[in-house]
């Protein structure tokens, strides 16, 4: 996937229902920042992406809890449940250098540190520690940390991750 096919989009929860009566939807986090909820101002809601105000946000043990303008009792909220949120690539927060979105990384073709063709990323599974990319190749999969020794470059232009594969792993 090269830089001009990158999502526009990025998903930073999903409602999973509404809390109390008065339209409070739960949401599950889905992103590496809760902090960033309590910034919102507008999210996107569903696959298409219907704008709404967010009146109020909160942070509760491991959920987001959402005011949205317009969704004012359980019912409306009840309609929400299972939706995905979403915010425009400009409304992302900032990413460090040497961070990228998984939505960016599923798909590079992946590439030795000689240049060998691997195969492609199909999932970015997130361990704590660190990511663990799943490659597919000719041969099946291949799991990869995502840790600098490992990961050499990611070059976004050309939508290729050079890797080097520890001993072991192949």
């Amino acid at each position: 996937m090269h830089a001009s096919q990158q999502p526009t989009h990025l998903v930073i929860g999903q409602i999973v229902g509404p809390r109390g009566v008065r339209g409070e939807l739960r949401v599950r986090i889905e992103s590496d920042l809760p902090e960033r909820f309590l910034e919102l101002e507008r999210v996107l809601v569903g696959p298409e992406h219907a704008p709404y105000v967010v009146q109020q946000a909160r942070l509760h043990q491991q959920w987001a809890l959402l005011q949205l303008e317009g969704v004012n009792d359980r019912d409306a909220a009840e309609a929400l449940r299972g939706q995905w949120l979403w915010v425009t690539r400009d409304e992302a927060v900032p990413l460090a250098e040497h961070e990228y979105f998984v939505c960016d990384i599923v798909g590079l073709l992946v590439h030795t540190e000689s240049g060998e063709p691997l195969g492609r990323v199909v999932e970015v599974i997130s361990t704590g520690a660190n990511d663990v990319y799943v490659i597919r190749t000719a041969e099946g999969e291949l799991l990869l940390p995502a840790i600098r020794d490992v990961v050499l470059a990611v070059d976004m232009d050309a939508g290729v991750l050079r890797v080097r594969v520890p001993d072991g792993l192949r």
